[in-house]
């Protein structure tokens, strides 16, 4: 008889690696995927995930009234970095115990970040749009050696931002709420300062309602260009519509965004790159992700520190 019932409502799972489900099996936990493969829905989750006593769970939204009305539900642990999308007083009331996978995806998003980058200098995705529809445009782009960047968030993966956009000969600075760090010796700036002084800024924090908005646009120029990886609202997208169509600022690189599928207004714009919220999607970091996952919840589950 297995030990209870894990539901991973992750979107794709165990896809590249059958690892994870071989972990649970293992450990004698029966478990059910997420059968819709997209991001699930309150009255989806409270239906499935009810009778678990585990939740492998992705970027939904775990609401107070949702975690409420999951019943027997012991642990949730999230398959990524972020749990700005888990009601955290909720979890506690009910004496439930919150885990994340912060370490197995840091790599994966700063390479995205630098990728977008050279896109971004180079105008890489431009001119591949304008050769599919017959036109030989030769853009002249920029270099990224000697640019100043500036980092907004220097956690886990801001830190590995700078660590390889320094072998690219990059001016490099960085803001951050929390703490200050002597990695790599980058200096530390107020916010307002770095935005003045950067032709790139790129941003990984949890969460923050448009810290990036006009203010900060305004201060960024038409010098300068915007890179957000981290999480969807964080830059106030309105606003940076704005700045881009009246040429307020050079041009920016989105992998998140406030509404996900994301079909609005930045699709239309040439010197914007669109990613679909795929900075862990690297095959390499998912199965690690996902069996950090996995392990986080059976440790709970088996009373493991």
């Amino acid at each position: 008889m297995a030990k209870g019932k894990i539901f991973i409502s992750t979107s794709s799972f165990a896809e590249y690696s059958d690892q994870p489900l071989k972990l649970l099996r293992e450990a004698g936990y029966e478990y059910q995927l997420n059968p819709h493969g997209r991001t699930m829905k309150a009255d989806e989750i409270i239906k499935l995930v009810s009778g678990s006593i585990g939740l492998v769970a992705g970027t939904e939204k775990l609401t107070a009234d949702v975690i409420h009305q999951l019943t027997g539900l012991k642990v949730i642990s999230r398959c990524g970095a972020g749990i700005d999308n888990v009601d955290q007083p909720a979890m506690n009331q009910k004496g439930m115990i919150l885990k994340s996978t912060p370490n197995a995806p840091t790599l994966a998003v700063a390479e995205l970040t630098v990728g977008l980058i050279l896109d971004l200098m180079r105008k890489i995705s431009m001119m591949d749009r304008e050769l599919r529809g017959g036109q030989w445009h030769k853009r002249m782009g920029h270099l990224l050696f000697e640019k100043k960047v500036g980092i907004i968030g220097y956690g886990r993966i801001g830190k590995k931002v700078a660590e390889l956009l320094k072998a690219f000969g990059c001016e490099l600075a960085y803001f951050d709420t929390y703490h200050q760090s002597d990695f790599l010796n980058i200096p530390r700036m107020e916010m307002p300062e770095l935005l003045r002084w950067a032709d790139i800024i790129t941003v990984h924090i949890n969460s923050a309602d448009h810290l990036i908005s006009k203010n900060e646009l305004e201060l960024l120029g038409p010098k300068g260009w915007l890179v957000n990886t981290s999480r969807g609202g964080v830059v106030d997208e309105n606003a940076l519509i704005e700045y881009l169509k009246d040429g307020k600022i050079k041009g920016a690189a989105l992998d998140v965004f406030e509404q996900e599928p994301y079909t609005g207004p930045l699709c239309q714009f040439n010197n914007v790159v669109l990613t679909a919220h795929i900075g862990s999607y690297a095959q390499e970091a998912r199965i690690r992700m996902e069996i950090e996952s996995v392990q986080n919840l059976l440790d709970v589950l088996e009373s493991k520190k």
